[in-house]
């Protein structure tokens, strides 16, 4: 065991020092600190350079000991953890999977006391730790296993916040709540026993079908996206509750956020149209979410097609997605393809199309990149056709 500290001065204003330099070289250099461990101290400085862009307020406080690569990995941004802490009020919040904190740094602001629950205690010292630099003081580490914990306080709470950890990766991209730790579906009625209110995160992965089979009493489904990349599934649950269940989609971006909501389920009969002046392709977040045909009613928009989950406008609107202004709508023919699109530059998507992108550039020899858009996708008179378009936001 190293007799020196990772909160030494010295090993810190190293790491400080070197925010920015290659840790790999690093690595084949003579220690700088014989008497610490060379591998933990390049480890915190990976750590902090990973940190930087996810976690801010971590990257820029003094003293702050980083966890394992998959902790770091696994734990929420900052971003993401701001936005549910928005979600959470009252008076204690128990956080049953604690990890890293993030969110628990989040919740604090938000809550008078929170509980971290922590089952791997070098993670949890880590953690307590931590607080003093980022000037936490209302919130409470506990190590060993949740349930056990939720037992021994015995108290009541406003809300429950779990983050399920998959069991077993060889299963592949679909899984069931049931196959994480802890099990929540087969815990709800011990859970409720203690807090009215529980917040399920998940990973984007699991289907929400399958999250509504298995779970009760869902009030919401929040699906948050960041710069269009969707992250994560909080699935609120109330004590009690029957009745609808509303859809959040939410796209984080670096100075506005794209909100979107509707009710799971509610009948809406879009319109169809062949394409007009403007052409919108939703983020990330409501592709996710399923909601296509409310999009087309919520917006005035008409569909292209019932599978294309495209829409067309002739006047322009702000929609939460990206806009593109049509300049030309060529059927998918080998002699249009020929005279304007062999041998382009061009930025393809594909929807609701028999041929991916990869064949279609090399079919046509079409180079990636540049300011064209190019939509391949199918109309509301089923016919195969290529949109080129400018983009607007």
């Amino acid at each position: 065991m190293s007799k020196k500290s990772l909160l030494d001065k010295d090993i810190q204003d190293f790491i400080n020092a070197n925010v920015t330099s290659d840790v790999s070289a690093l690595a084949l250099q003579k220690s700088k600190f014989p008497e610490a461990d060379w591998i933990a101290v390049l480890n915190q400085l990976a750590a902090k350079q990973k940190a930087k862009l996810k976690l801010p307020t971590w990257f820029a406080a003094e003293n702050i000991i980083y966890p394992s690569k998959i902790s770091l990995e696994q734990t929420s941004s900052e971003r993401t953890a701001a936005y549910k802490a928005q979600l959470v009020s009252g008076d204690r919040l128990i956080d049953l999977t604690g990890g890293f904190g993030v969110d628990d740094y989040y919740f604090a602001e938000q809550v008078k006391k929170v509980v971290h629950c922590e089952i791997n205690s070098e993670l949890s010292a880590l953690v307590k730790q931590n607080w003093i630099p980022l000037k936490t003081n209302n919130v409470e580490c506990y190590t060993g296993d949740s349930s056990e914990i939720l037992q021994e306080l015995n108290q009541k709470f406003d809300w429950i916040y779990i983050d399920p950890s998959r069991r077993n990766e060889a299963k592949g991209k679909v899984f069931m709540l049931k196959d994480c730790l802890p099990n929540v579906p087969d815990l709800l009625d011990f859970y409720f026993d203690f807090a009215p209110n529980i917040m399920i995160k998940t990973a984007p992965i699991l289907d929400i079908a399958a999250g509504l089979s298995e779970l009760r009493n869902v009030t919401a489904i929040h699906i948050i996206a960041v710069e269009n990349e969707v992250k994560e599934l909080l699935w609120i649950l109330k004590q009690n509750h029957v009745g609808p269940i509303q859809i959040v989609t939410a796209n984080l971006q670096k100075e506005t956020a794209e909100l979107f909501g509707f009710e799971l389920n509610q009948p809406v009969v879009p319109a169809y149209d062949l394409p007009q002046k403007y052409l919108y392709e939703p983020n990330a977040a409501i592709m996710k979410s399923g909601g296509f045909d409310v999009v087309a009613t919520q917006f005035g928009l008409n569909k292209l097609h019932q599978h294309s989950h495209l829409y067309t406008s002739n006047s322009l609107i702000d929609f939460p997605g990206r806009i593109f202004e049509i300049s030309q709508n060529i059927g998918y023919t080998k002699s249009e393809m020929k005279s304007k699109l062999e041998n382009q530059k061009a930025n393809i998507t594909t929807r609701n199309f028999p041929d991916s992108v990869e064949t279609i550039r090399k079919k046509w020899k079409i180079k990636d990149g540049g300011n064209s858009y190019c939509f391949f996708t199918t109309n509301a008179n089923n016919e195969k056709i290529v949109l080129l378009c400018t983009k607007l936001k």
